[in-house]
């Protein structure tokens, strides 16, 4: 029998599995923090929500603690790497609000459609206002589905009975795979042009905080109707606010905020807007769903057997000649998609030198990890990054070799158009990882936060191009490595930096002549 540990509510059917199989429930909810390093000491397993902080020195206080488990999605408030390293898995409920996301995403799309709110509003006040809220009918128009996970996905097969025609954009998802859900894949910037509507399911990345600002609103066919359910800050709310005004966008539907609890918004000031304080899981199946699904898991972890919704690995079911090299291989993984404008054909991974010697297995899992990491707005972890492969089309091979001529051991990851390998280098008693090549260029830096890979005609001056347009915008220059091609008149630069390069810079260096191509790479 084990201690189980709840800290905060969870539905009263995931407290009976628990108890049900033989296990001590000890629900304490609203402990501070250091009530919390007190009640932690002696239990195997601890269940959260989102207000419980799960840090270092909690799980250290923690030292019987098998399992946390997320009655949720997000894991912002558990030290996953601190747990890792302890032994400690951390599991979560992924799926268990998508369903209730999807409908509350349909609501917002019918309440902007047919004035709802704005209709309610007037008449319980005493205005009959039947002209003022005419509507428009969903059945014939275009939706334009961002980002085509699980959630993005279920709004599209909603939207179809509706009689709706689909677009979608998605970079990592095919176009078998959205053929077969019905969605014709198009542009970002095609998608706004095209779209009567457009419903938002990517996650909250550097990349696409503000995504939906001034420069692709104005892009937006006029009338264009905006849901977002995702995250907050995709939408740049300030320019939206100024779109609607300006006529360019008709109305938005918004469950989500940069700011939450948001009380104030230049938003909530216009009559075409309709808002909701995040309530995409606020629904009573969400949360039993959640609190069900934690309960299995934890039930799993305690008793040994194959978790599912684990989204770390305990570091003794890895060898010590592998363990290092997980982090690399993630890193390589994130910087193998940032080359990459969409998805590629096949990921082919392989290790080389020692590597070559010991299973693996965990290596690839931990290169997809980091593959799409940033590329859907469901978690990833070691379990489902296979899943969301075979999921999105994307072929997966393996290979490995015994020789390595310049490294101990490397790990490359190739498709037909991009590579990028690395290595860990020793120094004294410290250990680094290093990126040594890509696209066939040798290079060797320190993979870091923002980078930039730069590919140009190879002749003097061209390092100077780059280095006078990233100072013009005030982005340090922290390393850099420059390899020519061995069989082109080319070379390549990989340049770290202390802040991401802006779209302007990227896309003035783009157009400059001698520049061949540009990726930005965020870790």
């Amino acid at each position: 029998m084990a201690r189980v540990l709840v800290t905060e509510k969870i539905a009263q059917s995931g407290l009976d599995l628990l108890a049900h199989a033989g296990h001590e429930v000890d629900v304490q909810e609203g402990l501070s923090p250091e009530q919390l390093v007190q009640a932690i000491v002696g239990a195997h397993a601890l269940i959260i929500r989102s207000s419980t902080q799960v840090t270092a020195g909690v799980l250290e206080a923690g030292s019987s603690l098998q399992v946390v488990g997320r009655a949720g999605v997000g894991l912002d408030n558990v030290d996953v790497t601190a747990a890792t390293k302890r032994g400690v898995m951390v599991v979560n409920a992924p799926t268990s609000n998508i369903l209730s996301v999807a409908e509350q995403a349909m609501a917002l799309l019918l309440a902007q459609a047919r004035n709802i709110p704005q209709a309610h509003s007037a008449l319980v006040a005493g205005r009959w206002e039947r002209s003022k809220w005419e509507g428009v009918e969903l059945h014939g128009k275009v939706l334009g589905v961002v980002g085509l996970g699980r959630a993005g996905s279920l709004v599209a097969q909603r939207a179809l009975a509706f009689g709706m025609e689909l677009i979608g954009f998605d970079p990592f998802v095919s176009p078998e795979r959205a053929k077969a859900m019905g969605v014709r894949l198009v542009s970002l910037e095609e998608l706004v042009g095209e779209a009567d509507f457009v419903s938002i399911h990517t996650p909250k990345t550097p990349e696409t905080v503000g995504l939906f600002g001034t420069d692709l609103l104005a892009k937006a066919k006029p009338g264009i109707r905006i849901i977002n359910t995702a995250r907050g800050g995709i939408v740049d709310e300030e320019a939206l606010a100024t779109a609607i005004r300006d006529g360019i966008v008709a109305g938005a539907g918004l469950d989500v905020f940069a700011t939450e609890p948001c009380t104030e918004s230049p938003l909530f000031e216009l009559p075409q807007v309709v808002v909701s304080p995040h309530l995409g899981a606020s629904t009573e199946e969400a949360q039993d769903k959640a609190g069900v699904t934690v309960a299995e898991q934890v039930l799993l972890s305690l008793a040994g057997d194959f978790v599912p919704y684990a989204v770390n690995v305990a570091a003794g079911d890895v060898s010590d000649v592998v363990r290092p090299f997980m982090p690399l291989a993630e890193q390589l993984g994130r910087f193998f998609a940032c080359l990459h404008d969409g998805l590629p054909d096949e990921l082919e991974i392989e290790c080389q030198g020692e590597l070559a010697g010991v299973s693996t297995g965990i290596l690839t899992l931990s290169a997809l990890k980091g593959f799409f990491g940033g590329s859907t707005e469901e978690p990833v972890s070691y379990v489902n990054a296979p899943q969301l492969a075979e999921q999105r089309g994307l072929n997966v091979r393996e290979t490995s070799t015994a020789t390595s001529h310049d490294y101990k051991s490397l790990i490359t990851l190739r498709s037909g158009t991009h590579s990028v390998a690395g290595t860990l280098s020793t120094a004294g008693l410290r250990t680094e990882p290093r990126v040594v090549l890509v696209d066939d260029h040798v290079v060797e830096l320190a993979p870091s936060t923002h980078m930039l890979v730069v590919r140009n005609d190879d002749r003097p001056g061209m390092i100077g191009i780059v280095g006078s347009a990233l100072g013009a915008a005030g982005i340090s220059i922290s390393s850099m490595a420059v390899g020519p091609s061995p069989t082109t008149s080319t070379a390549l630069m990989v340049i770290s930096t202390t802040s991401s390069a802006p779209d302007l810079v990227v896309d003035q260096l783009r157009g400059d002549d001698g520049i061949l191509d540009i990726h930005r790479v965020t870790l």
